[in-house]
């Protein structure tokens, strides 16, 4: 792959303006020697503008979502991409949400251009719940938890009820809910069927992958083999935190 073609796919800009941004110094190696698109060292030996490339495709970063961001690209609203450096949003491949966290629910959002993550995380076989804070308007009344994980909850306007889901409760308006399955506001949807209004909502946890305590509300981290091995479940890194 050529310098220019690179850069572009990293999103750094169209070929035309990486072809410029080269001629102009703004691409050195880790020495500081200036590059020109003919020369193309070690990944890891580039510099634009002295810092280190993003990582290659498959990137795959966790964000703590804030309330009020979409996970659309096509909103004219905020967006969890004005949350990440512009030039995410021009990679080639392109970044993507592993399924989409309501504008008003907050917490662990993942994000990668690796379609076969996106496949696997999806599939039914490796059964990868995702457990959900809810602050609730009213107390629980306790017939909630045998309705959820009935399996024959069907939300209104549906005609296929919900797979079973586990409702763990954790004070008089609180609980942690985990789904198997993503509908349209489906957390806020079942409490309402149960006779309830939720007022927050929070994604905890996606698999054995946890929000991790000290990623503040809008930041992002880059993911690396071993925190998937979290996400699925493997045992020799249970105990590992991202």
């Amino acid at each position: 792959m050529k310098l220019v073609k690179l850069l572009a796919n990293l999103g750094y800009g169209s070929r035309k303006e990486v072809e410029r941004l080269i001629k102009s110094g703004a691409v050195t190696d880790a020495e500081g020697n200036v590059l020109d698109e003919r020369k193309l060292p070690p990944h890891d030996q580039i510099r634009f503008k002295g810092e280190p490339l993003d990582q290659l495709s498959p990137l795959t970063i966790v964000l703590n979502k804030p309330d009020g961001y979409t996970c659309s690209t096509e909103d004219p609203d905020s967006t969890v991409y004005d949350l990440l450096p512009p030039r995410f949003q021009h990679r080639n491949p392109g970044l993507s949400s592993v399924g989409r966290l309501d504008k008003d629910t907050t917490g662990l959002l993942l994000m990668t251009d690796d379609g076969q993550l996106l496949h696997r995380i999806a599939h039914p076989k490796y059964n990868l719940g995702k457990v959900y804070h809810v602050t609730l308007d009213r107390p629980i009344e306790g017939h909630e938890a045998a309705l959820f994980a009935s399996g024959t909850l069907t939300l209104k306007s549906e005609g296929r009820p919900l797979l079973p889901a586990e409702l763990e409760v954790l004070g008089e308006k609180e609980a942690n809910i985990t789904l198997h399955e993503g509908r349209y506001h489906q957390v806020r949807r079942m409490f309402a069927a149960a006779g309830n209004h939720v007022t927050a909502v929070k994604r905890v946890s996606i698999g054995g992958l946890k929000l991790p305590d000290d990623l503040e509300e809008g930041e992002w981290r880059i993911l690396d083999a071993g925190d998937l091995d979290v996400l699925f479940g493997r045992p020799e890194n249970r105990n590992k935190r991202i």
